[in-house]
Parts: structure tokens; C-alpha cells; sequence
């Protein structure tokens, strides 16, 4: 593996097993030099969404790079106060106006919203069926939201992008995901760089002449997660792509699953308000 390997998801599109997150990067010159930096040291993939307030950034750097559009691979979402048939058309039309592109690669529905969301799958899979956007998916989504959208579903979801890391492993939805074909993506992978500070990842970054960072970012590619590591922060960025030259053993990868905790830091998906 290296930084251009891929997975494909269950329509056969490949998406990048790495790539960067722009959540909290401002929009302008911090999260094009970002994404540019970024593009420089081999990623291909890009995750934003409409509520980071960044898209447009994010499509000047594709633009500036000079790589041609094919090979880059673009994620962004449908914010809460979006969702709707008719008001997801819209909200993916801003988006993809803002991007100054002509597809997505993958488009997801933000956080579930019930029926709501039921309606807005309708419009992504309308617009998935004009080639205009080449994946489709979730974020968020639990066991429980996946049973309750699936059954309506012409097109099945690509990929499930929720918080998972160290402190929430989630074996169970980890499974069913993976049962059903529907690949899961990891976001806050390092808990906002607490992972620098858990003993068990300090001594296997020792052992494999790592950093911890590294350590739980292979980790989640050996369980089979694709994963979104944010920063802007150019060393960071390059450091958080070395993570191709090494294995971790199976009794280190249980080490780290034994580290769950059923800990969120972000929004509980079965409680939220917004």
C-alpha cells in the first residue's frame, strides 16, 4: 500500500484509503494552502462539507493544482437545515457551484434526520443516476439509522462516515457496515490529538518507530476504515501520509481495540439538536 492506494466501494468507484479533512479550516488562504500542501505530498482525496464554509477554498485549490480532476477525489455534504427533496437539489447545486466542478465523487447525508433524510436520498440518488455525482452515502448513521433508510434505497450507500477512533470502535457497526458492503470512514481519528497521550499508543509508537498519530492512522486502515485526518498544518499533514512503510502485528491492532470506550467527543447521532 502507499498513499494513492484505494478501496472500492460497492458501485466499483475507488476512493483513496487516505485523505485530508478541512473541517475548522477557514475558508480562503488557510484552507487552500492546506489542501495544496496536501496535494503536494500525494493525497487525492478531499473531505469538506457545505457547514464548514470552506468549498469554495477547497475548489480554488483544485483548481491551482494543476491535477487534472480525474485524479482527485472529492467528498462534501448536505447540511441538516437542507435536507429535503427540493432542498437538497438546491443545497448540491451551491455546492457544486462553490467547488467549480462538474460532479461530486462522493456526496453524504450529514447526520440522520428520519424521514427527512429518507427524502433527501431520493434527490441524491437522482442526482447519482445523472452522473453527477459518482458515490453516494451517510455520515453519522447508526445501526438503527442504516435499518430505517435502507429499506427505501434504490442506490445502497457507499460509505458510512462516522466518528470513530481508539475510544469508540464501534465493533458492531464496524460489522454490519461491512456485511452490507458499506464502507466506513473514519472521522476525528486521533481525538483531537489525545491519542498522543494514551500510554498503550505511546509504547507501540516506540516499538514501531512511529508516532503515536501514525500509529492509530495504520491502525484504522488495517481494520479496514478509510480515514480523514484534519489539519492544516503542513508538517502534520505530510507526517499524518507516513503511514505505508509498516504493519502493525494483530496482537497490537486487538491492543488498541481493547482501548474502546464507547467514548464520544462529538455529537451523540441518536441526540442531537441541530
Amino acid at each position: 500500500m502507499n498513499i494513492s492506494s484505494k478501496v472500492k466501494l460497492n458501485n466499483g468507484v475507488e476512493m483513496p484509503w487516505l485523505g485530508l479533512g478541512v473541517f475548522e479550516s477557514r475558508e480562503g488562504g488557510e484552507v487552500e494552502k492546506a489542501v495544496l500542501h496536501a496535494f503536494n505530498y500525494g493525497y487525492r482525496s478531499i473531505d469538506t462539507a457545505a457547514m464548514y464554509h470552506n468549498e469554495r477554498g477547497v475548489g480554488n485549490a483544485v483548481k491551482q493544482s494543476g491535477i487534472p480532476r480525474k485524479e482527485i477525489f472529492l467528498t462534501t455534504k448536505v447540511w441538516n437545515s437542507d435536507q429535503g427533496y427540493q432542498t437538497t437539489l438546491r443545497a448540491f447545486e451551491e455546492s457544486i457551484g462553490k467547488l467549480q466542478t462538474e460532479y461530486i465523487d462522493l456526496y453524504l447525508i450529514h447526520w440522520p434526520k428520519g424521514k427527512r433524510s429518507a427524502e433527501t436520498w431520493k434527490a441524491m440518488e437522482e442526482l447519482y443516476q445523472k452522473g453527477r455525482i459518482r458515490a453516494i452515502g451517510v455520515s453519522n448513521f447508526m445501526i438503527q439509522h442504516l435499518e430505517e433508510l435502507l429499506p427505501g434505497c434504490y442506490v445502497l450507500p457507499a460509505v458510512n462516515q462516522v466518528e470513530f477512533h481508539p475510544e469508540l470502535v464501534q465493533p458492531e457497526l464496524l460489522k454490519y457496515c461491512q456485511e452490507k458492503k458499506i464502507q466506513l470512514e473514519a472521522w476525528s481519528p486521533i481525538i483531537k490529538g489525545k491519542v498522543n497521550n494514551l500510554p498503550v499508543i505511546q509504547a507501540l509508537a516506540v516499538k514501531y518507530g512511529k508516532t503515536p498519530v501514525q500509529i492509530v492512522l495504520r491502525w484504522d486502515i488495517q481494520k479496514g476504515v478509510v480515514t480523514i485526518p484534519k489539519s492544516s498544518n503542513p508538517e502534520r499533514i505530510s507526517s499524518n501520509a507516513d503511514i505505508f512503510d509498516f504493519n502493525i502485528s494483530e496482537e497490537d491492532i486487538l491492543k488498541i481495540d481493547r482501548l474502546d470506550k464507547s467514548l464520544r467527543i462529538g455529537p451523540d447521532p441518536n441526540n442531537f439538536s441541530f
